[in-house]
């Protein structure tokens, strides 16, 4: 994507013309580090940019302006959003794209949305960026919500069981040392003898599991993990990962670029996981098959059964792009609904699980009661 030059114009704001020549490599060095942690702003910076642009703006008299919001006037030339704006218009008068001139401001999938396909009219593409940001964004609360409580909970279920075979049963039992136990409380006299030789291991159990999982979610790519993205929590970041690549080709596909293309690039910034079934895609798309078709025989389910159905169908309209656009998006809310009644779920059998737990608890300290209650009575 690269902007016509004549539509750049020329810097003159004094302020932004002084800053663009005094650019210190400290200075710019802080910048750059905060800027790029800061998606809110670097998104309102584009969304700025973009209306300034649809409204004829030239590229350089939007820049003064946002510049000059910025640096408050050039009061604040030292703001790190106000040395990157002043960085990249440098940048654009070298002869840069304005692709170019973020590198290294924003993260290689913002680039990648500016910098492929035709677009003379960078609002467009800008549009584009903020629309896929945002809809990441908004999959992002949702999956969290589905996979942190139902760690909590199983984290607490651990804590309940230690605490019981630990404090709660040893005073219960050593109050009788030659009764032989029965029922419910021979199982909390089991659980407290084997919480006393295995407590290290039962704490590190559940972190290790989920250090495994998190290792393998974005890494794991094969025939096997197609069949585990069927079940939680692969088949949440499936979900997540399908959704974002979705709106991501789409909208370079909006831009004018080739679905072939458009694949190839979104490689460049894609896991071992979405990088594998990116690649298995290009094969059948490179012996001539559509995307729909394409993504059919991978056998991977990738990203949904009923997308690959629907995008089956899709690729023999004339009007693919539009059609590819409105299948991403109605995706993402149907998504956001989806991973919402899945944490339902989870929450659901975690909590169930806490529950059971105390209840055994609760019927088996009454039933050592009762037994203790009966030997000391006779």
């Amino acid at each position: 994507m690269a902007e016509k030059k004549k539509d750049l114009g020329k810097v003159k704001n004094p302020a932004l013309i002084k800053a663009m020549q005094s650019l210190g490599k400290v200075e710019r060095l802080y910048a750059l580090a905060l800027v790029r942690m800061d998606g809110k702003g670097r998104l309102k910076i584009y969304r700025k940019l973009s209306s300034l642009l649809k409204n004829r703006f030239s590229m350089m008299d939007s820049l003064e302006r946002l510049y000059d919001i910025a640096s408050d006037g050039g009061k604040k030339a030292n703001e790190p959003l106000a040395i990157a704006i002043a960085q990249w218009a440098r940048s654009l008068q070298n002869g840069d794209t304005f692709a170019v001139a973020l590198k290294g401001w924003a993260p290689a999938s913002e680039l990648l949305m500016l910098s492929v396909g035709d677009v003379a009219q960078l609002d467009i593409a800008l549009d584009n960026l903020i629309h896929v940001t945002e809809g990441i964004a908004r999959m992002k609360a949702p999956v969290v919500g589905a996979l942190a409580y139902p760690m909590f909970l199983m984290f607490l279920t651990v804590v309940i069981i230690w605490a019981v075979g630990k404090y709660m049963v040893p005073p219960m039992a050593n109050a009788a040392p030659g009764l032989v136990w029965r029922g419910q409380a021979r199982t909390l006299i089991d659980l407290s003898d084997w919480v006393q030789a295995h407590q290290t291991g039962m704490f590190l159990f559940l972190p290790i599991v989920f250090l495994i999982i998190g290792f393998t979610l974005s890494r794991w790519k094969g025939k096997a993990r197609a069949f585990m993205d069927n079940y939680p929590p692969y088949s949440i970041y499936r979900i997540f990962v399908g959704v974002s690549w979705l709106l991501a080709l789409s909208s370079l596909v909006k831009a004018g670029t080739p679905v072939s293309r458009a694949l190839r690039s979104l490689r460049d910034n894609a896991s071992p996981y979405l990088l594998y079934r990116i690649e298995k895609a290009l094969v059948f798309i490179n012996n001539g098959d559509n995307l729909g078709d394409a993504l059919y025989k991978t056998g991977l389910n990738f990203p949904d059964k009923e997308i690959i159905g629907d995008l089956r169908i899709y690729a023999e309209l004339d009007n693919f792009q539009a059609a590819l656009d409105q299948l991403a998006n109605s995706w993402l809310e149907d998504s956001i609904q989806s991973i919402g009644s899945r944490a339902e779920i989870l929450n659901t059998v975690a909590i169930l699980g806490v529950s059971g737990v105390i209840a055994w608890v609760v019927l088996g300290t009454f039933d050592m009661q009762d037994q203790l209650t009966k030997t000391m009575g006779g």
